[in-house]
Protein backbone atom coordinates (compact mmCIF):
# COMPACT_ATOMS: atom_id res chain seq x y z
CA UNK A 1 0.00 0.00 0.00
CA UNK A 2 0.96 3.45 -0.81
CA UNK A 3 1.26 6.91 1.42
CA UNK A 4 0.66 10.12 -0.43
CA UNK A 5 1.91 12.83 1.31
CA UNK A 6 0.72 16.86 1.56
CA UNK A 7 4.49 17.33 -1.34
CA UNK A 8 3.30 14.88 -3.26
CA UNK A 9 -0.66 15.34 -3.54
CA UNK A 10 0.76 19.20 -4.57
CA UNK A 11 2.82 17.17 -7.12
CA UNK A 12 0.75 15.22 -8.71
CA UNK A 13 -2.81 17.28 -8.67
CA UNK A 14 -3.83 20.32 -11.16
CA UNK A 15 -7.01 22.04 -11.14
CA UNK A 16 -7.86 21.56 -15.08
CA UNK A 17 -7.46 18.02 -14.36
CA UNK A 18 -9.29 17.92 -10.81
CA UNK A 19 -11.90 20.51 -11.56
CA UNK A 20 -12.89 17.88 -14.70
CA UNK A 21 -12.87 15.10 -12.53
CA UNK A 22 -15.32 16.18 -9.90
CA UNK A 23 -17.44 17.71 -13.25
CA UNK A 24 -17.39 13.67 -14.40
CA UNK A 25 -18.28 12.31 -10.22
CA UNK A 26 -21.21 14.82 -10.22
CA UNK A 27 -22.62 13.58 -13.12
CA UNK A 28 -23.20 10.06 -11.91
CA UNK A 29 -21.54 7.20 -10.85
CA UNK A 30 -20.29 7.42 -7.30
CA UNK A 31 -22.57 6.25 -3.85
CA UNK A 32 -21.90 8.72 -1.16
CA UNK A 33 -23.65 7.38 1.99
CA UNK A 34 -24.45 9.82 4.78
CA UNK A 35 -21.24 10.76 6.77
CA UNK A 36 -21.12 8.78 10.09
CA UNK A 37 -20.41 11.70 13.05
CA UNK A 38 -19.24 10.34 16.38
CA UNK A 39 -19.06 12.74 19.65
CA UNK A 40 -15.98 11.37 21.70
CA UNK A 41 -15.70 12.40 25.32
CA UNK A 42 -12.77 13.80 26.43
CA UNK A 43 -11.63 15.64 29.71
CA UNK A 44 -10.62 19.07 28.32
CA UNK A 45 -13.40 19.23 25.48
CA UNK A 46 -15.58 16.67 23.40
CA UNK A 47 -13.53 15.82 20.41
CA UNK A 48 -15.12 14.21 17.18
CA UNK A 49 -15.06 11.72 14.79
CA UNK A 50 -16.04 11.70 11.10
CA UNK A 51 -16.51 8.96 8.65
CA UNK A 52 -17.34 9.87 4.71
CA UNK A 53 -17.26 6.81 3.00
CA UNK A 54 -17.51 6.82 -1.18
CA UNK A 55 -17.82 3.94 -4.09
CA UNK A 56 -17.69 3.81 -7.39
CA UNK A 57 -21.22 1.92 -9.13
CA UNK A 58 -20.88 -1.53 -9.91
CA UNK A 59 -20.25 -1.06 -13.52
CA UNK A 60 -17.53 1.03 -12.84
CA UNK A 61 -13.94 0.04 -14.06
CA UNK A 62 -11.74 0.74 -12.30
CA UNK A 63 -13.98 0.12 -9.29
CA UNK A 64 -12.68 2.56 -6.36
CA UNK A 65 -13.78 2.68 -2.91
CA UNK A 66 -12.47 5.30 -0.35
CA UNK A 67 -13.36 6.63 2.93
CA UNK A 68 -12.21 9.76 5.00
CA UNK A 69 -11.29 9.69 8.44
CA UNK A 70 -11.31 13.48 10.09
CA UNK A 71 -11.25 13.83 13.98
CA UNK A 72 -11.55 17.62 15.41
CA UNK A 73 -10.17 17.81 19.25
CA UNK A 74 -10.21 21.20 20.25
CA UNK A 75 -8.11 21.01 22.85
CA UNK A 76 -5.23 19.95 20.51
CA UNK A 77 -4.48 23.92 20.75
CA UNK A 78 -2.82 23.58 23.93
CA UNK A 79 0.05 20.45 22.90
CA UNK A 80 0.63 22.74 19.94
CA UNK A 81 -1.24 20.06 17.38
CA UNK A 82 -4.12 21.05 14.56
CA UNK A 83 -7.40 20.55 16.29
CA UNK A 84 -9.00 19.42 12.95
CA UNK A 85 -6.70 16.14 10.88
CA UNK A 86 -7.46 13.32 8.78
CA UNK A 87 -6.13 10.83 7.02
CA UNK A 88 -7.74 8.99 3.15
CA UNK A 89 -8.37 5.49 2.64
CA UNK A 90 -8.30 4.07 -1.17
CA UNK A 91 -9.41 0.91 -1.90
CA UNK A 92 -9.91 -1.50 -4.79
CA UNK A 93 -13.44 -1.42 -5.31
CA UNK A 94 -13.70 -4.95 -6.82
CA UNK A 95 -11.90 -6.89 -3.93
CA UNK A 96 -11.86 -4.20 -1.26
CA UNK A 97 -7.83 -4.46 -1.07
CA UNK A 98 -6.23 -1.58 0.19
CA UNK A 99 -4.08 0.58 -2.31
CA UNK A 100 -3.14 3.84 -0.81
CA UNK A 101 -3.42 6.32 2.08
CA UNK A 102 -3.16 9.78 1.34
CA UNK A 103 -2.82 13.36 3.67
CA UNK A 104 -6.43 14.16 4.42
CA UNK A 105 -5.62 17.76 4.95
CA UNK A 106 -4.27 18.06 1.60
CA UNK A 107 -6.76 15.88 -0.36
CA UNK A 108 -9.44 18.18 1.51
CA UNK A 109 -8.20 21.81 0.27
CA UNK A 110 -8.25 20.62 -3.21
CA UNK A 111 -11.16 19.17 -3.60
CA UNK A 112 -12.73 21.89 -1.55
CA UNK A 113 -10.68 24.17 -3.73
CA UNK A 114 -11.71 22.13 -7.07
CA UNK A 115 -15.44 22.19 -5.93
CA UNK A 116 -16.07 25.90 -6.28
CA UNK A 117 -14.21 26.58 -9.50
CA UNK A 118 -16.41 23.80 -10.80
CA UNK A 119 -19.33 25.96 -9.98
CA UNK A 120 -18.11 29.30 -10.91
CA UNK A 121 -17.28 27.62 -14.14
CA UNK A 122 -20.97 27.01 -14.90
CA UNK A 123 -22.21 30.13 -13.24
CA UNK A 124 -19.32 32.79 -13.54
CA UNK A 125 -19.78 35.17 -16.46
CA UNK A 126 -16.82 34.34 -19.23
CA UNK A 127 -16.00 38.06 -19.12
CA UNK A 128 -15.70 38.68 -15.30
CA UNK A 129 -12.20 40.45 -14.62
CA UNK A 130 -11.77 41.27 -10.31
CA UNK A 131 -11.81 38.44 -7.89
CA UNK A 132 -11.76 39.21 -4.07
CA UNK A 133 -10.70 36.45 -1.44
CA UNK A 134 -12.58 36.84 1.52
CA UNK A 135 -10.26 35.41 4.18
CA UNK A 136 -6.56 34.50 4.59
CA UNK A 137 -6.71 30.69 5.81
CA UNK A 138 -5.37 27.46 4.29
CA UNK A 139 -7.53 27.36 1.87
CA UNK A 140 -7.32 30.79 0.74
CA UNK A 141 -4.57 30.32 -2.04
CA UNK A 142 -6.24 27.00 -3.27
CA UNK A 143 -9.47 28.78 -3.95
CA UNK A 144 -7.47 31.57 -5.88
CA UNK A 145 -5.61 29.20 -7.87
CA UNK A 146 -8.86 27.10 -8.53
CA UNK A 147 -10.87 29.71 -9.79
CA UNK A 148 -7.95 31.02 -11.55
CA UNK A 149 -7.67 27.82 -13.17
CA UNK A 150 -11.40 28.47 -14.86
CA UNK A 151 -10.98 32.33 -15.43
CA UNK A 152 -9.20 35.31 -16.31
CA UNK A 153 -8.82 38.10 -14.03
CA UNK A 154 -6.77 40.80 -14.03
CA UNK A 155 -6.95 41.46 -10.85
CA UNK A 156 -6.96 39.48 -7.50
CA UNK A 157 -7.37 41.13 -4.09
CA UNK A 158 -7.21 39.16 -0.21
CA UNK A 159 -8.67 40.52 2.73
CA UNK A 160 -8.60 39.43 5.96
CA UNK A 161 -9.28 41.40 9.88
CA UNK A 162 -5.44 40.85 9.71
CA UNK A 163 -3.60 42.50 6.75
CA UNK A 164 -1.11 40.68 8.29
CA UNK A 165 -2.73 37.44 7.19
CA UNK A 166 -3.65 38.53 3.50
CA UNK A 167 -0.06 39.39 2.87
CA UNK A 168 0.89 36.21 3.74
CA UNK A 169 -1.28 34.72 1.09
CA UNK A 170 0.27 37.21 -1.47
CA UNK A 171 3.39 36.67 -0.66
CA UNK A 172 2.63 32.67 -1.26
CA UNK A 173 0.83 33.14 -4.40
CA UNK A 174 3.47 35.36 -5.77
CA UNK A 175 5.79 32.45 -4.97
CA UNK A 176 4.00 30.83 -7.95
CA UNK A 177 4.08 33.55 -10.22
CA UNK A 178 0.29 34.91 -9.23
CA UNK A 179 -0.02 38.62 -8.66
CA UNK A 180 -2.14 39.86 -6.01
CA UNK A 181 -3.05 42.50 -3.48
CA UNK A 182 -3.94 43.43 0.19
CA UNK A 183 -7.28 44.98 -0.13
CA UNK A 184 -7.94 47.45 2.99
CA UNK A 185 -11.55 47.86 2.43
CA UNK A 186 -14.09 44.93 2.24
CA UNK A 187 -16.88 46.69 0.78
CA UNK A 188 -14.99 49.48 -1.59
CA UNK A 189 -13.89 45.57 -2.94
CA UNK A 190 -16.96 43.59 -2.66
CA UNK A 191 -18.92 46.21 -4.73
CA UNK A 192 -16.23 45.99 -8.04
CA UNK A 193 -15.80 42.37 -7.25
CA UNK A 194 -17.36 40.10 -10.11
CA UNK A 195 -16.18 36.62 -8.35
CA UNK A 196 -16.18 37.00 -4.27
CA UNK A 197 -14.61 33.74 -2.86
CA UNK A 198 -15.23 33.72 1.40
CA UNK A 199 -13.52 30.94 3.38
CA UNK A 200 -13.47 32.14 7.09
CA UNK A 201 -15.02 30.93 10.64
CA UNK A 202 -16.80 34.52 10.64
CA UNK A 203 -20.38 34.36 12.86
CA UNK A 204 -21.33 37.42 11.42
CA UNK A 205 -22.11 37.93 7.97
CA UNK A 206 -19.10 39.26 6.45
CA UNK A 207 -20.81 40.46 2.78
CA UNK A 208 -24.20 41.99 2.18
CA UNK A 209 -26.59 41.81 -0.37
CA UNK A 210 -26.79 45.07 -1.39
CA UNK A 211 -22.74 45.42 -2.37
CA UNK A 212 -22.91 43.10 -4.88
CA UNK A 213 -22.98 43.80 -8.53
CA UNK A 214 -26.10 42.56 -10.69
CA UNK A 215 -23.49 39.87 -12.29
CA UNK A 216 -21.11 39.28 -9.17
CA UNK A 217 -20.59 35.59 -8.33
CA UNK A 218 -20.82 34.57 -4.33
CA UNK A 219 -18.80 31.51 -3.72
CA UNK A 220 -19.12 30.30 0.23
CA UNK A 221 -17.12 27.90 1.69
CA UNK A 222 -16.48 28.57 4.93
CA UNK A 223 -19.09 28.82 7.92
CA UNK A 224 -19.25 24.92 8.60
CA UNK A 225 -21.90 25.20 11.72
CA UNK A 226 -25.08 27.23 12.09
CA UNK A 227 -23.28 29.54 14.56
CA UNK A 228 -21.43 30.96 11.46
CA UNK A 229 -22.11 33.35 8.70
CA UNK A 230 -20.34 34.68 5.51
CA UNK A 231 -22.98 36.48 4.12
CA UNK A 232 -26.44 37.86 4.86
CA UNK A 233 -30.25 37.52 3.99
CA UNK A 234 -30.44 39.58 1.42
CA UNK A 235 -27.38 38.17 -0.70
CA UNK A 236 -29.26 34.93 -0.41
CA UNK A 237 -32.25 36.70 -1.34
CA UNK A 238 -30.89 38.25 -4.63
CA UNK A 239 -28.72 35.55 -5.87
CA UNK A 240 -29.91 32.23 -8.09
CA UNK A 241 -28.42 29.82 -5.19
CA UNK A 242 -26.65 27.00 -5.83
CA UNK A 243 -25.43 24.17 -3.17
CA UNK A 244 -23.14 21.43 -3.69
CA UNK A 245 -25.57 19.32 -2.41
CA UNK A 246 -28.42 19.18 -0.35
CA UNK A 247 -26.96 18.59 2.99
CA UNK A 248 -26.00 22.73 2.78
CA UNK A 249 -29.85 23.38 3.30
CA UNK A 250 -29.81 21.74 6.92
CA UNK A 251 -25.76 21.56 7.22
CA UNK A 252 -23.49 24.92 7.63
CA UNK A 253 -23.81 28.35 7.83
CA UNK A 254 -25.24 30.57 5.70
CA UNK A 255 -27.96 28.96 3.66
CA UNK A 256 -28.92 26.29 6.56
CA UNK A 257 -28.90 29.16 8.89
CA UNK A 258 -31.21 31.71 7.09
CA UNK A 259 -33.61 28.48 6.39
CA UNK A 260 -33.79 27.96 10.31
CA UNK A 261 -33.98 31.73 11.04
CA UNK A 262 -37.20 31.50 8.37
CA UNK A 263 -35.48 34.30 6.09
CA UNK A 264 -35.13 31.66 3.37
CA UNK A 265 -36.61 28.79 2.49
CA UNK A 266 -35.38 25.24 0.98
CA UNK A 267 -37.88 25.77 -2.33
CA UNK A 268 -35.87 29.10 -3.27
CA UNK A 269 -32.70 27.43 -3.58
CA UNK A 270 -31.81 26.91 -7.30
CA UNK A 271 -30.26 23.50 -7.11
CA UNK A 272 -27.54 21.20 -6.70
CA UNK A 273 -24.04 21.18 -8.19
CA UNK A 274 -24.68 17.46 -9.57
CA UNK A 275 -27.77 19.44 -11.68
CA UNK A 276 -25.33 21.79 -13.14
CA UNK A 277 -22.70 19.29 -14.14
CA UNK A 278 -25.72 17.61 -15.34
CA UNK A 279 -27.22 20.09 -17.66
CA UNK A 280 -30.45 20.50 -15.86
CA UNK A 281 -30.54 24.33 -15.25
CA UNK A 282 -29.88 27.11 -17.61
CA UNK A 283 -27.25 28.10 -15.80
CA UNK A 284 -26.16 30.64 -19.04
CA UNK A 285 -28.91 32.74 -18.48
CA UNK A 286 -29.20 32.85 -14.92
CA UNK A 287 -25.14 34.94 -15.29
CA UNK A 288 -27.05 37.92 -15.93
CA UNK A 289 -28.11 38.04 -11.99
CA UNK A 290 -26.13 37.21 -8.92
CA UNK A 291 -24.92 34.19 -8.45
CA UNK A 292 -24.14 31.68 -5.27
CA UNK A 293 -22.68 28.86 -4.65
CA UNK A 294 -22.68 27.02 -1.12
CA UNK A 295 -20.46 24.29 -0.35
CA UNK A 296 -20.35 22.15 2.73
CA UNK A 297 -17.95 19.05 1.39
CA UNK A 298 -19.08 15.63 -0.07
CA UNK A 299 -17.44 12.52 0.20
CA UNK A 300 -17.86 12.18 -3.47
CA UNK A 301 -15.29 14.82 -4.18
CA UNK A 302 -12.95 12.91 -1.73
CA UNK A 303 -13.01 9.96 -3.59
CA UNK A 304 -12.59 11.73 -7.11
CA UNK A 305 -9.68 13.51 -5.97
CA UNK A 306 -8.12 10.16 -4.51
CA UNK A 307 -9.12 8.67 -7.99
CA UNK A 308 -7.09 11.20 -9.98
CA UNK A 309 -4.24 11.04 -7.11
CA UNK A 310 -3.95 7.22 -7.95
CA UNK A 311 -4.22 7.64 -11.73
CA UNK A 312 -1.71 10.15 -12.34
CA UNK A 313 1.03 8.21 -10.14
CA UNK A 314 0.50 5.03 -12.14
Amino acid sequence: MRFFSAAEIDGLLNFPALVDALAEAFRGGIVTPVRHHHEIERPDAAATLLLMPAWTAPQASPAFLGTKVVTVFPGNAAVSLPSVMGSYLLMDGATGAPLAALDGARLTLWRTAAASALASRVLERPDCKRMLMVGAGALSSFLVKAHRSVRHFEDIAIWARRPDAAAEVVAELARDGIEARVADNLEAEARQADLISCATLSREPLIHGRWLKRTAHLDLVGAFNLSMREADDEALQRAHVFVDTEAALHEGGDVAVAIKTGAYTAEQVSGTLAGLCRGEYDAAAERDDVTLFKSVGTALEDLAAAMLVWKLAN
